[in-house]
């Protein structure tokens, strides 16, 4: 039993990746209706850990920070109005990995769930004579009083989904990978007293590179 062990903790390896994202927030409004946002470019950077669990299969945890966000622009008196969503989060994903031999590396299969958390953000208005910006604070429920605040954009700090992985490992331990994710909780806070609370999630991929030590 101690050879075993012994065996995969040499065989554990430390990894770190970067990348670009693109991002938005789907889901539904007060009133019941698809939001009607774009993408909107951001990137991640972080490390992980590689674990195996069995034949060509690993657990990979990791830690992240990523950007995302999202992007609408609407019609106000005749002018058109952009507004941006714009919010940083460190990231815990928990992923699988599924590494058969093929060629001289290896194909990278994963899948798996992420939870995140908000450290920062910015929301920004802008069209015609209007432009102005609100930092993010992060509330899970929004008081009367605090909703009168204009400097102030609420959200929930607290994101999880799934991540979704295919790509490529050389031989050189350098790899590439496309990476999708799949929000699964309202990252849009409660204001008291009001009911019809909208639904926003997170989703997006991104395209990444990681190497192997």
């Amino acid at each position: 039993m101690g050879n075993i062990a012994l065996m995969a903790q040499n065989s554990m390896s430390f990894g770190i990746r970067a990348g670009v994202n693109f991002q938005n927030i789907n889901g539904k409004d007060a009133q019941g209706d698809q939001l009607d946002n774009t993408i909107v470019p951001g990137f991640n950077a972080g490390v992980n850990i590689e674990i195996p669990v069995g034949t060509d299969i690993y657990f990979q945890p990791g830690l992240l920070f990523s950007t995302k966000g999202a992007k609408s622009t609407e019609t106000i008196l005749l002018q058109e109005v952009t507004s941006k969503l714009s919010i940083s989060y460190i990231e815990l994903p928990l992923n699988i990995v599924f590494k058969p031999l093929l060629g001289t590396g290896h194909m990278l299969l994963g899948f798996g769930p992420y939870v995140g958390y908000g450290i920062t953000g910015k929301y920004k208005i802008e069209g015609g004579n209007l432009s102005y910006d609100q930092d993010v604070k992060f509330k899970n429920e929004v008081s009367n009083a605090e909703a009168l605040d204009t400097d102030i954009f609420y959200m929930k700090a607290l994101d999880a989904g799934a991540n979704f992985i295919i790509g490529y490992e050389m031989a050189s331990m350098l790899s590439f990978q496309l990476n999708a994710q799949l929000g699964l909780i309202n990252i849009y806070p409660k204001y008291t007293g009001i009911e019809d609370t909208p639904s926003w999630k997170n989703t997006g991929f991104g395209l990444s590179l990681g190497y192997r030590f």
